[in-house]
């Protein structure tokens, strides 16, 4: 049922993940009669529902969600082309006078859909020379060169993460500019409130912990097996989803289900805290507690934050 109070035009929920964001992201669109955009980049991936922690239809609650389950595992992830969908979702919406709730972890995506945001073009030649020298030397020889063509990205792009490291520098390449001047600042392209679910962090990591079992008892393995012969292994993005990737090690006897599940555990945690640090970053996010004592009243406190910031 709508409010009497205005909505903003768009809303995102941001935060970690197991911060309870996704529960919120419903509450919301129920309340303002709108619809859920996911901006979780790997629950694109159509059957990643146990790994992602994707809602069921049940846990949806009726709510419409797009841009769940639109890429085969083999495809490489585009934030590009996510944001020319996303915008057209979020476009509609507001066209029909619906109101688009936006939810995801994934910050790149969040600024694509809502920010101004230009993706410099690409080179095939100098793509495929630079992917050619990340498989010969590994991401290590590269991100030296980066973190000296380019000291801030060096900082913002892990050293293990080689397809990114292998953009910035065809970037700096192509441009003849920093890749960090390519990134997006705070500027809008819709009236947005984002909200900002913060959990503090041992609460968070009991939650991963329990989360990744949840996933283990209701049959990640089974459902990476099924995914696995669907071309997993040789999709660059979804292969390296948390979970994916380690149960992917296991299945290929790198290591045991046990490790596997362990090694999940910790890296989602290192993952969740460059979540919260990206977001943190950004000044216009509101921040709710998501704590257990607050989440029955989770959705009232965003509710009261969105009528003051329409009415400010």
């Amino acid at each position: 049922m709508r409010t009497a109070a205005p909505a903003p035009r768009v809303i995102a929920v941001v935060g970690p993940t197991a911060a309870g964001k996704s529960d919120l992201g419903v509450a919301l669109a129920r309340h303002f009669g709108g619809e859920v955009v996911n901006a979780d980049s790997m629950q694109l991936y159509r059957g990643m529902d146990i790994g992602t922690a994707k809602l069921t239809p049940e846990e949806r609650g009726g709510i419409p969600h797009r841009l769940l389950d639109i890429w085969d595992v083999t495809v490489t992830a585009n934030v590009a082309e996510y944001q020319r969908l996303a915008r057209k979702e979020i476009d509609r919406l507001l066209a029909a006078g619906r109101t688009p709730v936006l939810v995801g972890g994934s910050g790149l995506y969040v600024k694509g859909a809502i920010d101004v945001m230009e993706f410099p073009g690409t080179d095939p030649e100098v793509r495929a020379r630079l992917e050619a020298e990340l498989a010969e030397q590994g991401p290590g020889a590269l991100h030296l060169r980066l973190a000296t063509a380019d000291p801030g990205a060096g900082r913002a792009i892990l050293p293990s993460n080689g397809r990114r490291i292998v953009r910035a520098l065809e970037v700096i390449e192509i441009t003849g500019r920093p890749f960090t001047a390519q990134l997006p600042g705070h500027q809008s392209v819709y009236d947005t409130v984002q909200i900002g679910v913060d959990v503090a962090r041992p609460e968070l990591d009991d939650r991963i912990a329990a989360r990744v079992d949840r996933m283990w008892e209701a049959g990640l393995v089974d459902e990476v097996r099924t995914l696995e012969a669907q071309g997993l292994r040789e999709g660059l993005t979804a292969s390296r989803a948390l979970g994916y990737q380690q149960v992917l090690s296991a299945l290929a006897g790198d290591c045991t289900q046990e490790e596997a599940r362990a090694e999940t555990v910790r890296a989602t945690k290192r993952f969740a805290r460059r979540q919260d640090s990206w977001f943190r970053r950004d000044p216009r996010v509101h921040w709710l507690s998501g704590a257990a004592e607050h989440r029955a009243e989770l959705p009232h406190l965003a509710l009261a934050l969105l009528e003051r910031a329409v009415t400010a």
